[in-house]
Parts: structure tokens; C-alpha cells; sequence
């Protein structure tokens, strides 16, 4: 199976409430104060994927991390959305943001915040939307493909899909869809769960303000399940995220087969406050780069987020998914 092991839950999806936790950024109180002095202390915000608790115990490992490389104390701040993390770098509440696609553009054109660096999972800097079905009559227009996993899990893909982090495929499948199609998206804040997958939708036709049967399910997993469980005919998500509700649905491969994806989307990443100085966004970027050559670091930041690498961030790329974002802006 190629590409199509677990992303995990790092497609994290946006859309909710704003809630941001008291932290101390140390960063001071104006950008032109901040962007000369160092920092005494650093707030590196976290977005949640899944667990809060276990995030928050993730993030203080990170954070401490980081904070031996710069030599200063790093703190956690969790918000409960991207729109959080970037009022949270606005106001110097938190100088470093780990952010989805769209997140990295709209941290970047509303905080002023720098993008920095991506995050690199099974080689690979980018990923698809994947769109499924569970009437796999209707929308392959290929014949089926059983891929297995290392665990002896089926999973069923049609219209070259089985290639893994490849895009756009199937796109004439799309054209099946009905403008009151029963769709699962994950949540309006998701590149991949929304922003992409509309934009295609767009392409071939269809008015993507106005599906009357679409919903947003709440989350890459809640996706896939609504799909399983017949509540949508067909629905997105980040590639592979049927198995992450394989173990309790083993059927779920079979079931729900992948018919198309979206073009290649810029993975997660870092952006630093503009506030900081130029010298101190580029020891925060040595600092994550140091972490995640050792044993210790590559832990935390697999645990945070199940981060391979990082790389420096691909400007040309956060520039495409601004263009798709401003789409529905």
C-alpha cells in the first residue's frame, strides 16, 4: 500500500469556538518593541488534533525542547481552532503557530506571522484530499483495487487512486455528484476537508455554496464514518483516514472506496511572529530543524503531531493554497 498509511490526525480541522488559554508571551507589547528586543520567554501554540490532555502533555515536551535549544522557557498555549492560534499571534499571545495549510496563509495575511518550515510525513511534504463512496457503482469509473496494510487491512480504491499522494485523479467522477448530494465534509476550516474538495466541485460545475445535502461531520475520522454508516453518499479527507477508525470498524476498507483526490496540498507547518526580531525567527527555525535530528525530538514532535521531518516551508505552495482559500473567502 503506497502513501496509504495512517496520517494520523494532523489535517487538524478548524471551525469551532475560540477559547484561548492565558499565557504569558514574553515577546513584549508592540511590534516595533518586539521586533528589537529578545524574548525572555517563548509561547509556542498548539491546535488540537484529537486528545486535549495528551496534547497538552505532548506540547510541554516539545516545548521544553525547544526552549534548551534557545535558551529561554517555552510555554504551551492550546486554542480550540486555528482562528485562535492566529488572534493568539496577533495579540504576541504566542510567537510560534503550528498550522494547518490554509491556518499557515491566514496566519501569515492576518498576524503577520512568517512561515517557516512544513512538516514531512512518509517522505512527503504534500497531500491529497481523498474522496469516497460507499456506491462504488456509481463512481468508479476503473475497475477496483485492493490495497492490505501492514495490519491485513483491505482497503479499495478505483480511478488510479491506489497511487497514493498523486493528484488530481478521478476528477470525470466528480461530475456523478448532484448539487444535493448527501457530502461529509470535516469542518470549514479544513484544507483538505473543505477547501480543496469544494474548489473541485466548483470545477466541474457545481455551486459549492449552495450543496443543499452537504454537512461537515466534525473531523477527518467523523467523515469516513458517516460514510460507513450510510449518512452520506460520499465524503473527503485527508489520505488514508479510514484507518483510523479500521479497529473498531474492520470492514470500513472494503466498504468505503476511494474514487478521486484533489490536487497536492502543502502539508502543516510552523510560522514564527513577525514581531520577533529576523535573528530570532531563524534560531526558532534552527532550533525545530536540531529537535528533529534527535532521537528524543523526532519523538516529541511524532507525538505532537506525527511529524516525520520539516523542512523549509514551500512559499510557492502556501501561495497556491491561498488562492484557494481566498476562493471562499
Amino acid at each position: 500500500m503506497r502513501n496509504h498509511k495512517i496520517l494520523g490526525t494532523v489535517a487538524v480541522a478548524a471551525g469551532l469556538g475560540l477559547t484561548l488559554a492565558g499565557c504569558a508571551g514574553g515577546a513584549g507589547t508592540s511590534t516595533e518593541e518586539t521586533a528589537a528586543a529578545d524574548p525572555e520567554s517563548i509561547v509556542l501554540g498548539l491546535v488540537p488534533s484529537q486528545d486535549v490532555d495528551q496534547l497538552v502533555t505532548d506540547g510541554d515536551t516539545l516545548a521544553a525542547l525547544l526552549g534548551d535549544e534557545l535558551g529561554v522557557p517555552v510555554e504551551v498555549n492550546i486554542t480550540d481552532n486555528y482562528a485562535g492560534l492566529v488572534v493568539a499571534m496577533q495579540t504576541d499571545q504566542a510567537q510560534i503557530g503550528m498550522f494547518g495549510p490554509i491556518g499557515l496563509v491566514q496566519a501569515q495575511d492576518e498576524a503577520g506571522a512568517v512561515p517557516v518550515l512544513q512538516s514531512v510525513r512518509f517522505g512527503d511534504s504534500v497531500y491529497v484530499t481523498q474522496w469516497f463512496t460507499n456506491e462504488p457503482d456509481r463512481f468508479c469509473m476503473t475497475d477496483i483495487v485492493t490495497e492490505t496494510d501492514d495490519d491485513g487491512v483491505d482497503y479499495l480504491f478505483c480511478n488510479g487512486t491506489e497511487e497514493g499522494n498523486v493528484g488530481p485523479l478521478g476528477e470525470d467522477a466528480l461530475a456523478e455528484i448532484a448539487q444535493d448530494e448527501l457530502i461529509a465534509f470535516v469542518d470549514e476550516g479544513s484544507a483538505s476537508g473543505y477547501y480543496y474538495p469544494a474548489t473541485q466541485l466548483q470545477s466541474v460545475g457545481l455551486d459549492p455554496f449552495d450543496l443543499s445535502g452537504a454537512f461537515f461531520a466534525g473531523g477527518h475520522p467523523n467523515a469516513v464514518r458517516a460514510v460507513y454508516d450510510g449518512d452520506a453518499t460520499v465524503g473527503v479527507s485527508f489520505n488514508d483516514a479510514r484507518s483510523s477508525i479500521a479497529e473498531e470498524t474492520p470492514d470500513v476498507g472494503t466498504e468505503v472506496v476511494v474514487f478521486a483526490h484533489s490536487t497536492l496540498i502543502p502539508n502543516d507547518g510552523v510560522s514564527v511572529s513577525g514581531s520577533l526580531s529576523e535573528e530570532w525567527q531563524q534560531k526558532i527555525t534552527d532550533a525545530f530543524l536540531a529537535i528533529a535530528d534527535t532521537e528524543e525530538g523526532a519523538a516529541a514532535l511524532d507525538a505532537v503531531y506525527e511529524i516525520d521531518g520539516l523542512v523549509p516551508a514551500d512559499l510557492d505552495a502556501i501561495d497556491q493554497a491561498r488562492a484557494v482559500y481566498e476562493n471562499f473567502g
